[in-house]
């Protein structure tokens, strides 16, 4: 699915207002929870980025010691 900026700041409104309800133009969603308000975010937000050619490079690396 294609997300939109408009989406993204639907989104965000609701979890500032506490809200689990969003609009999305003439579609209604409601989440479960908070968390799952705070998932679709990140997949949205995650998806614009990649969608702009912005997307943050996600590395992780070992840390090792020697003793």
């Amino acid at each position: 699915m294609a997300w939109t900026q408009q989406q993204l700041d639907a989104i965000e409104a609701a979890i500032a207002s506490g809200e689990l309800t969003v609009h999305f133009g003439d579609r209604t969603v409601t989440y479960r929870s908070m968390d799952d308000l705070l998932k679709a975010r990140v997949v949205i937000k995650d998806a614009l980025a990649s969608d702009a050619g912005t997307a943050p490079d996600r590395f992780s690396f070992a840390q090792t010691s020697k003793g």
